[in-house]
């Protein structure tokens, strides 16, 4: 079901929202005096359409860098005639007092506000006006909504040093909250008490007291009757805690786990805490005890514990208290005990770090949370992906893919996850993807390279995105790849390794591409990039990947493309041609690639007089004779030669070398080929070529030209045949046959 679930395409309703999101001016709202956002007066929303339109705004915000967060958007929501909210889920730095303040006439039921740091004690009074209405609420991180400014009265000095102090509030509580039932206070600021501050709420089902410190919990009792959820995640527990606990009779999940790296704890798990909980808690379907320590041995003897077949039967279990279970738990976290390596663990999902499957597990229950506790799961996952093979591939991207979403600005997510995308999308993988999968793993690899200038993170997206077939796969994010790669090249310390990623990348990003993509990428400063790279390299006297890359990328990014042959010469790309060429004369493919790329200035009319010097005449003239690379460098020096002899005698500015004697050269040079030859090159089309047959004034460069199609097509007849037949070439060849001027041997291999 993953796999088809990964496969179908998105919703109606979630293309319609994202639309609108993206276009609100052209569909929802207009502007009102240029700036704010205002709904157009006959639009009426219900709360399924508002919810997701919220929602998804504060995740385009929060996932996508070309989305613009818009100043007005929550005041859209303000009037509930128009605009229903009722579920509505804000995160991070994108909310603040103002935005809440907006929606307050809305009938929110639920309300989760997480790591939302910006929200002052402002906000609490806000919350007052849905109090008759809210039934879940989670203050998740918010760490300075307990906190007002308060000014200083009547002491000017102070004033001007520390005009506004953070103040706790201390009288808030949530009194006439009457219907609410789930609360998430989790990682609430010190000095705030937890105890008046819940004492109103008559009826609790769901409490979260993640990271908070109390020493006395004795209050919970008072929603023993109600209360099914309780989270405790990283509290210091002591025996009193345990006693409370146990009376909590109604309780079916319990959370009493630990990160075991974030601070001395005294607490220790016994066989008989855990005896306690499974004899009272007797609707307990899920309980998480992940990094605690066991003070004694819970386990049954070792020999018992092998025997059999793997069983979740209580009776069987190799964990000795939860014997005493009448059917097995729906969830046991065990996430760095020692318990998860056992054989008979009575649950259904266990988390913990054995295999694969408890694994994903961990990184499921504890992403959204818990990032400390989820970048060391995905290590676990990387080190399964690399060493082994993955089976559940569809659950572990998507969940490394949650997990990079939502923790855009946590480092370690950051480097885990990029490495074990790196191997989770390699190509024995790559049948089980979907194209949607595909992209969605593209976008947070590009998210990642956007907010980490991290080296580690760099490289990580980098090689992932060669994982993908380029361009064809990062086509739907052309720009943007291109613009971060070159980021990533004009940085002025760099690192090797990445260097040479993103220039074969840029290279495969501009071949086999169209025009007005190559000359988008043009503008961007590619040409520039590539040039600079260049004279660091011939700066240090070294010819390496990155240099042969960098000319390649060029040939590619010039091809039929006038204004890049134009910016390669206006940035003194034939000074650094003929210095590299002085500087390598052994390395055949640096040479290819230059050639090839001159031989696309070269098509360019305008831009011929440019090669007409005394020098790179010579230089050219002289390539004929190169035997580099089989027959590629002699032949794009020819083509050069062919494009300008073909301007005719009088654009021939130079007195040596004589224009007759490079022509007897190419003819030598052009008889010295074998017609057989396998080529080290690509034609998207022939017309450059196609333009040299109609015409009389050199006929080397006819020959040139009918030499170049008859090895194409005879050596690769399945690719070339069909492209000159569609570009009208046999028609020019018949011409050609007819023509007085036309050598007998050109002739002959045109027929």
């Amino acid at each position: 079901s993953l796999k088809m679930a990964s496969d179908s395409p998105e919703s109606l309703m979630t293309l319609c929202t994202d639309y609108c999101l993206r276009n609100l001016e052209g569909t929802l709202c207009y502007l009102l005096d240029n700036e704010t956002l205002r709904l157009h007066p006959d639009i009426f929303l219900p709360s399924e359409i508002c919810d997701k339109l919220v929602n998804e705004y504060v995740e385009l915000v929060k996932t996508d860098s070309i989305f613009e967060p818009h100043e007005s958007f929550f005041t859209l929501f303000s009037d509930p005639r128009s605009t229903r909210l009722a579920r509505v889920h804000l995160r991070e730095q994108i909310v603040q007092d103002q935005d809440l303040e907006a929606i307050r006439k809305q009938d929110l039921v639920e309300l989760y506000l997480t790591n939302c740091e910006k929200l002052t004690a402002k906000s609490l009074q806000t919350l007052v006006s849905f109090s008759h209405t809210l039934i879940s609420l989670s203050l998740f991180g918010c760490c300075n909504i307990f906190y007002e400014e308060e000014n200083p009265g009547g002491c000017e000095d102070d004033c001007l040093v520390n005009p506004t102090r953070q103040v706790l509030v201390k009288d808030f509580t949530f009194e006439g909250f009457s219907r609410l039932r789930f609360l998430n206070l989790g990682r609430l600021i010190e000095g705030v008490n937890v105890e008046t501050l819940l004492r109103p709420l008559a009826s609790l089902a769901a409490l979260d007291l993640s990271g908070i410190q109390l020493n006395d919990v004795g209050f919970l009792t008072q929603w023993k009757d109600s209360l099914v959820s309780l989270v405790l995640y990283n509290m210091d527990l002591s025996e009193e805690h345990i006693q409370v606990i146990s009376q909590l009779r109604k309780l079916r999940h319990l959370d009493i786990s630990r990160d075991h790296l974030s601070s001395y704890y005294k607490f220790k798990l016994t066989r008989r805490v855990l005896n306690l909980f499974v004899e009272n808690l007797v609707n307990l379907t899920s309980l998480d005890i992940s990094g605690h320590t066991m003070l004694e041995n819970c386990t049954i003897p070792s020999m018992e514990e092998k025997m059999g077949q793997t069983s979740i039967e209580p009776a069987k279990s190799s964990i000795a208290p939860f014997r005493g279970l009448k059917r097995p738990l729906q969830f046991l976290g065990l996430f760095e005990t020692s318990l998860c390596r056992l054989t008979h663990i009575p649950a259904y999902k266990v988390s913990g770090d054995k295999n694969e499957e408890q694994v994903l597990n961990a990184i499921e229950a504890y992403t959204e949370h818990r990032p400390e506790i989820t970048s060391r799961a995905i290590n676990l996952l990387f080190d399964i992906a690399r060493i082994e093979r993955c089976s559940q591939l569809l659950r572990a991207l998507q969940l490394v893919i949650t997990a990079l979403k939502c923790h855009k600005d946590d480092k370690n997510i950051q480097v885990t996850g990029s490495a074990a995308l790196f191997y989770l999308t390699n190509s024995e993988y790559r049948m089980e993807q979907s194209v949607k999968l595909r992209r969605q793993v593209i976008q947070v690899v590009l998210n990642g390279m956007e907010s980490y200038q991290e080296v580690t993170v760099q490289r990580n997206c980098c090689l992932t995105l060669c994982n993908f077939s380029i361009p064809e796969e990062l086509e739907f994010q052309y720009r943007r790849v291109n613009e971060l790669l070159l980021n990533i090249l004009n940085q002025s310390r760099q690192d090797e390794s990445i260097q040479r990623i993103a220039v074969h990348l840029c290279n495969a990003l501009v071949c086999q591409v169209d025009n007005d993509h190559k000359e988008a990428v043009g503008k961007m400063g590619f040409v520039m990039t590539m040039l600079k790279l260049i004279q660091k390299k011939l700066a240090d006297k070294t010819c390496d990947q990155v240099m042969e890359f960098s000319w390649s990328a060029l040939w590619n990014i010039t091809d039929e493309t006038p204004d890049n042959c134009e910016m390669f010469l206006n940035y003194s790309g034939m000074k650094l041609f003929l210095e590299c060429l002085k500087e390598f004369p052994e390395k055949q493919e640096l040479h290819r690639n230059m050639l090839g790329l001159l031989g696309n200035v070269a098509e360019v009319k305008e831009l011929r007089p440019q090669l007409m010097t005394s020098q790179f005449i010579s230089v050219f003239s002289n390539l004929l004779e190169s035997k580099a690379d089989g027959i590629e460098v002699s032949y794009n020096a020819c083509g050069v030669l062919s494009h300008i002899m073909f301007d005719g005698p009088e654009a021939w500015g130079i007195c040596e070398p004589h224009r007759e004697e490079v022509v007897k050269r190419m003819w030598a040079a052009i008889q010295s080929w074998d017609i057989n030859s396998r080529r080290n090159i690509n034609y998207r089309s022939f017309e450059p070529i196609l333009r040299l047959l109609p015409q009389g004034i050199s006929p080397v460069s006819q020959h040139w030209a009918t030499w170049a199609l008859y090895n194409l097509v005879s050596v690769y007849p399945d690719k070339y045949c069909p492209l000159l037949i569609k570009e009208g070439g046999i028609p020019l060849l018949k011409d050609m046959i007819k023509m007085a001027s036309a050598r007998q041997e050109t002739k002959e291999m045109a027929r």
